[in-house]
């Protein structure tokens, strides 16, 4: 189960099967949760997750990573439980970064998602934004029906409902001030690291706890597993702002420069304007000029992220990348777990902090 020398982390087998068993055992309870949607909003996400195509003929999609899920799964295991207590975790958590990812695309007018036309494109503006909201509220049902079925014990199902919708404001938090920057001209780190925890730290703090919450873990544990998921957050999301700029399109299915075409204050833009060198106050320049917002072309877009990379930024949030990864994995030294269990959680985050997608 160990990573072979010389093989990237996402050969691994080991975080191949977390992943796998991860969609193998949420999605079904998932699809359930979606068909109690009503149409046409049930049609909208099962497209969103690559279930259905547009004409509604079953479909074999790209779902993405299901690195959520993974994690609810595994916290349930950090605790001794059953991988299986921690299934309406995985699927709550899954709910709600889908919710999340329809409204985003609409918000930054992506047309694209996993190689695939966006929701919003083919369904439109309204019909996606309210098959997010339905994604989110059944984020917190499927929680309270384990209460319901036996599958948790009240309390905890209480708790764990209270981790995911204040996960859920933090997120709507951290994206309302993501939306907020593209309308200045500068933005510091700190800034920007606030709103990443937001943005993609909370869920993924939650995801790493749920499970373990679900099985009736203490607040002590609980809490060391959410800073492990909320500085995995802040590494994930450093890199997702890496391949923002400078991923490949054929890769990662998302448009091409698209961070940069919207002025996106992601890390490696911070970090390039706060360095202050002539690479930096060019960047700062292009940023503030209004001229051509939103319409520049192939060539002024490579340029930028030129300027970018000139002034540290590429080079700054590899390196936060990696600081973001060592202290989630000391955070994860404060809980006592089987050695498997611990070995599985470092090869997740390994996989975060190495990959092209």
């Amino acid at each position: 189960m160990e990573a072979r020398t010389g093989s990237t982390v996402e050969d691994t087998p080991t975080v191949l099967d977390l992943l796998a068993r991860g969609r193998t055992l949420c999605t079904p309870p998932m699809r359930a949760a979606v068909a109690r949607l009503a149409a046409p909003m049930d049609s909208v996400a099962a497209y969103h997750f690559g279930w259905i195509d547009r004409d509604g003929n079953p479909a074999a999609g790209d779902g993405g990573k299901a690195v959520r899920p993974a994690l609810a799964l595994l916290s349930a295991e950090a605790v001794g439980a059953n991988a299986q207590v921690g299934v309406p975790g995985g699927v709550s958590v899954e709910l709600v970064h889908n919710f999340s990812l329809l409204h985003d695309d609409l918000m930054d007018g992506d047309e694209t998602r996993r190689h695939r036309a966006t929701a919003w494109t083919v369904f439109g503006p309204a019909q996606a934004v309210l098959a997010g909201d339905a994604l989110a509220t059944l984020g917190t049902e499927v929680l309270l029906d384990a209460a319901v079925t036996g599958g948790a014990d009240p309390v905890d199902a209480a708790r764990a409902v209270r981790l995911i919708t204040t996960a859920t404001r933090r997120l709507i938090d951290g994206q309302a001030l993501d939306v907020s920057f593209e309308q200045r001209d500068a933005v510091t780190v700190e800034e920007c690291l606030a709103m990443e925890g937001g943005k993609t730290g909370a869920l993924l703090a939650a995801s790493a706890a749920i499970g373990a919450v679900l099985a009736g873990a203490d607040d002590r544990v609980s809490d060391a597993l959410q800073r492990y998921g909320y500085h995995l957050g802040l590494a994930f999301q450093a890199v997702d702002d890496l391949l923002g700029i400078w991923g490949a399109t054929e890769v990662t299915g998302k448009p091409h420069w698209s961070d940069l075409q919207s002025r996106k204050k992601s890390l490696p833009v911070c970090a390039a304007l706060a360095e202050g060198g002539t690479a930096s106050r060019e960047l700062a320049a292009q940023l503030a000029d209004p001229t051509g917002r939103g319409e520049e072309d192939e060539h002024v877009l490579a340029a930028r992220a030129a300027l970018i990379e000139r002034a540290g930024g590429r080079a700054w949030t590899q390196e936060e990348a990696r600081r973001q990864y060592d202290t989630a994995l000391a955070a994860l030294g404060e809980v006592p777990m089987a050695d498997e269990v611990r070995e599985h959680f470092v090869a997740l985050a390994e996989f975060v902090v190495v990959r092209e997608r």
